[in-house]
C-alpha cells in the first residue's frame, strides 16, 4: 500500500511476505518501491531475514547502498532492541543511520510519519 506522509510517497510493506534474506532480494524490494514511484519503503522487521542484523554478513550494508543509489529511503520498522543490545557494531550502525535521511530504524509507523513531518 502506498500512502503520502509529509509530502513523500511511502510504500508500506505488509507484515507477511517475502523476506529480505540475501543480496538477490534487495532488487525485489527496490523494484517494488520504484514500481509504485515511492520515495520511501517502510519494511517491517518481520520481513528481514535472520542475517540482516548481523553486520558481518554485509546484507544490511549492501541493502543500504542499493537504496541510497536509487534515492529511495528505507525505514526498517519494529523492535530490534535485542539485536542492538547484543552488538556494539549494530548499535553504532543504527545510530549513524538514524542521524541521516536515507535509512532509519524506527519502532513503528507513527514514528516514521512523524520523522517525515506528517
Amino acid at each position: 500500500m502506498v500512502e503520502i506522509w509529509g509530502g513523500e510517497r511511502v510504500m508500506v510493506c505488509a507484515e507477511d511476505g517475502p523476506l529480505l534474506a540475501d543480496e538477490r532480494d534487495i532488487n525485489g524490494f527496490v523494484g517494488e518501491a520504484l514500481g509504485h514511484d515511492a520515495k520511501w519503503l517502510a519494511l517491517p522487521v518481520s520481513r528481514l531475514g535472520g542475517d540482516f542484523l548481523k553486520l558481518r554478513t554485509r546484507l544490511a550494508g549492501e541493502t543500504t547502498q542499493k537504496f541510497v543509489n536509487y534515492r529511495i529511503g528505507l525505514a526498517v520498522i519494529g523492535d530490534i532492541s535485542d539485536a542492538v543490545a547484543a552488538s556494539d557494531a549494530l548499535r553504532d550502525y543504527v545510530r549513524e543511520c538514524n542521524r541521516g535521511r536515507q535509512v532509519w530504524f524506527l519502532p513503528d509507523l507513527p514514528a516514521l510519519r512523524a520523522a517525515l513531518g506528517a
